[in-house]
């Protein structure tokens, strides 16, 4: 019994050796590393269909959302049933909640050249808040992507206010 769990062990480790790391069918390599580009022009519209003001009594409306300061890192993560996306970025200042990655056009769909665009969104308190240490102000968010969302992608673009990070499919 002793020999035979050894003799596994071992054979497990000299396989895993094997090179299947650099193999394209490593999920792990299917999207390479992040880089840092510049942020596209197009800016956030406010949503029409939320009204200004709710309810009888006049209640005040959610604060908007904006998008968070600077991207800092995005993560490509397989699972079984596709990937999930992680990014991470730090807000302006402290208090940053209800962060959200959002596909552009509200599905997870890419454009004609496979890029798929998230907006790294964060809601701000109403009250002004201590800007604080790059630590305090970090913010992390992750997104679900099936096996179908990623066979058309190519690249997965993660966007702030004042950079993007993208990660493009290794072939």
């Amino acid at each position: 019994m002793r020999k035979s769990l050894i003799l596994l062990v071992l054979a497990s480790l000299v396989l895993a050796s094997c090179g299947f790391r650099d193999s394209r069918i490593n999920p792990r390599n299917w999207f390479g590393g992040s880089r840092s580009v510049a942020a596209s022009a197009e800016t956030a519209e406010t949503n029409p269909l939320i009204p200004r003001r709710s309810g009888l009594l006049g209640k005040r409306p959610a604060p908007p959302q904006e998008k968070i300061a600077t991207v800092t890192e995005l993560k490509i993560e397989p699972t079984n049933t596709g990937a999930i996306v992680y990014a991470s970025g730090v807000a302006v200042r402290q208090g940053a909640y209800l962060a959200r990655l959002t596909p552009r056009g509200g599905q997870p769909v890419p454009d004609e050249n496979g890029v798929l665009t998230f907006d790294f969104m964060v809601t701000y308190p109403v009250r002004p808040t201590a800007g604080g240490s790059e630590l305090t102000r970090t913010v992390h968010e992750a997104y679900s992507l099936s096996k179908q969302d990623l066979a058309a992608i190519r690249t997965i673009r993660v966007e702030g206010a004042q950079n993007a990070q993208e990660t493009r499919r290794r072939r």
